[in-house]
């Protein structure tokens, strides 16, 4: 079962409509096209009619290497100040409880007029960071834009996250300011996100929904204001730090400029997801994960509608959705349709679906087709420090259950094996990218060393993402799985490294390592075995990380341990837990220290 499409599907879809203005006849010589030739971005940020403040000099700058590349140089520009002023809806939202309500173009200018203006009436000047600690409403979109306008880095973060990783965020990214809420809610209980941030020395602004006083600014004073600042930034200027967390030490702070992230994101939505003018996306998310600002800034850049949902997404509360907000593109995660599977019969008439987080199994990818009429799924796979896409699918080419059908825009992906060489189809190897495009990275926030270990130290001059992935006879990408340590429950991601410094600051608690196991609904959950100096308190363990990291992030299971492999510089080696939980094959245990560690552990699971 595949999807085909028509002629209809194709003479009607924007890529098509493209390649034949540029004289194309394959997608392939398009895909080529846009990695090969930095005209392309030059083409495409004319077609959406990007605002520049001041015009570029050229596009693309490779003076400081493959890894630093400089794009529209010497040009001015602000993202945050590309907002029209139009009466046409821009977002379309709706609670767990099926309360709804609609926000233009309009309503979103003024309230981010008004809040640049006001950053900047308070000292913050060009370059500060403004952290969003919210769920997923309207006014996310109004102070995202406003601080951007003002000349600000954002800062978005998990709405589900405890006090714990707001306090390393903000610490790290020496937040000035931090919006919020007073409470949200999910699964029918109200949750006091104010509360997460007692201790911090941040300026805080509240959207007040309850009435409560305290020491913070009122969100409804400060849109009354009024205002009109935008600052003039450089298309370079960072305006989003988004953090994603690596294997080891402290989550990755990916730094994204005004020509970067929401071009990038953009031009995947464009030409792989199809959106048309005054369309509707609606990607089930957060603005936390990277998949948040790509919806706002793609829907924004292109003309077209958002759907938000705040709280809990089920069968009952997507499907009403669907219905009431006429969604054209829906967007999940694997975990998310897994779930919708084990609720109950639904119907999702939509345009068409994709998914990103994690790699999606032809079962979920057969059901999935069905439900939505047989229309394109369009797979997507990429990372927070792409701005998007690695790999995807486009709708003029047959569509095969759980596989890529092409490289996103821009980029030049390819399957390694372990000596550097293409490797040969239905082979797994390391997915590598070798051309440059406008939303990588500009390092990590404070630590560009990091970046460098991170992407570029395996082969020179070519970016390692860390997924494992092969390719068929027919040149369709699949993605196995990552191929370090990271954890992604339901389609977020978290390192070990943040688990295990939560739980080592219990009482009594020695060390411990955590490690991601496959889950029928959450895709991977997470296992933790920790050392103790005392038994018996498992529950007491999981009640602290879910209080610390919010229950999205807490572990499934804990599991007390004496001792825990390592290496003889003390490394500890999760791979081997991971293997023992699955029953796998260990593989090298040269560099291991304490071979008895593995029998304990098998005992331990065992029982």
């Amino acid at each position: 079962m595949v999807f085909e499409p028509d002629k209809e599907w194709i003479e009607n879809s924007n890529v098509y409509k493209f390649m034949v203005k540029k004289g194309f006849r394959r997608l392939e010589d398009f895909i080529k096209y846009t990695y090969e030739d930095p005209t392309f971005w030059e083409d495409f940020v004319k077609l959406i009619n990007i605002k520049f403040q001041e015009p570029y000099e050229k596009v693309l700058d490779l003076s400081k290497g493959k890894q630093w590349p400089q794009w529209f140089v010497n040009g001015k520009l602000n993202i945050g100040d590309q907002i029209g002023d139009s009466s046409e809806v821009f977002i379309k939202w709706m609670d767990e409880n099926l309360n709804s309500r609609k926000v233009t173009y309009s309503q979103i200018l003024d309230e981010s007029k008004s809040i640049a203006s006001w950053l900047k009436r308070i000292g913050l000047k060009k370059g500060d960071r403004v952290a969003i600690y919210l769920p997923m409403i309207p006014e996310i979109v109004s102070i995202m834009l406003g601080a951007i306008r003002a000349g600000m880095i954002i800062v978005p973060l998990f709405s589900g996250f405890g006090p714990e990783p707001i306090r390393v965020r903000i610490e790290d990214s020496d937040a000035k300011v931090i919006f919020t809420v007073d409470k949200s809610i999910r699964r029918g209980k109200e949750v006091d996100m104010l509360k997460n941030l007692d201790g911090l020395n941040t300026i805080k602004v509240v959207l007040n929904r309850s009435g409560i006083k305290g020491d913070f600014y009122d969100y409804k004073d400060i849109i009354k204001t009024g205002g009109d600042y935008v600052e003039k930034t450089s298309t370079e200027d960072p305006m989003m730090i988004i953090y994603t967390s690596g294997t080891t030490g402290k989550p990755k702070g990916c730094v994204h400029t005004h020509d970067g992230f929401p071009i990038k994101a953009s031009a995947d939505i464009y030409f792989q997801f199809d959106l048309k003018q005054g369309e509707t996306l609606m990607w089930v998310t957060d603005m936390g994960w990277m998949m948040g600002p790509w919806m706002v800034f793609g829907s924004l850049l292109l003309n077209a509608k958002m759907g938000m949902i705040e709280g809990y997404t089920d069968s009952k509360v997507l499907e009403k959705f669907i219905e009431d907000m006429k969604v054209d593109i829906l967007g999940l995660s694997a975990s998310l349709v897994r779930m919708l599977r084990s609720q109950s019969k639904i119907k999702l008439d939509v345009r068409l679906t994709g998914n990103t987080g994690e790699p999606i199994d032809p079962e979920s990818w057969y059901w999935l087709f069905e439900i939505s009429g047989r229309k394109p799924i369009i797979n997507y796979s990429g990372g927070t420090e792409i701005s998007g896409g690695i790999l995807g699918n486009y709708v003029i080419k047959k569509i095969k259950p759980s596989s890529f059908n092409g490289p996103s825009p821009g980029i030049n992906a390819s399957v390694f094996n372990d000596e550097g060489k293409e490797a040969p189809p239905n082979t797994e190897g390391e997915l590598v990218v070798l051309s440059v495009w406008p939303g990588m990275t500009r390092g990590f926030w404070k630590n560009p060393e990091r970046y460098i270990e991170t992407y570029w130290s395996v082969w020179r001059g070519v970016w390692v993402h860390g997924d494992l992935a092969y390719r068929d006879e027919e040149g369709y990408f699949y993605i196995v799985g990552r191929s370090d340590d990271t954890i992604k429950v339901a389609g977020k991601r978290i390192g070990p490294a943040e688990i295990e410094s939560i739980l080592n600051s219990f009482p009594n608690v020695v060390e411990s390592a955590c490690i991601g196991v496959p889950d029928p609904l959450k895709g991977e959950k997470i296992v933790c075995f920790v050392v103790s100096k005392i038994s018996g308190i498992e529950k007491e363990l999981i009640r602290y990380t879910e209080e610390k990291l919010g229950k999205a992030l807490a572990p499934s299971e804990i599991k007390i341990v004496k001792e825990l492999p390592k290496t003889r510089n003390a490394k500890i080696m999760r791979r081997l837990i991971r293997a023992i939980y699955l029953n796998k094959p260990l593989g090298d245990t040269s560099s291991l220290e304490n071979p008895q560690a593995l029998e304990e552990i098998k005992k331990v699971i065992q029982n």
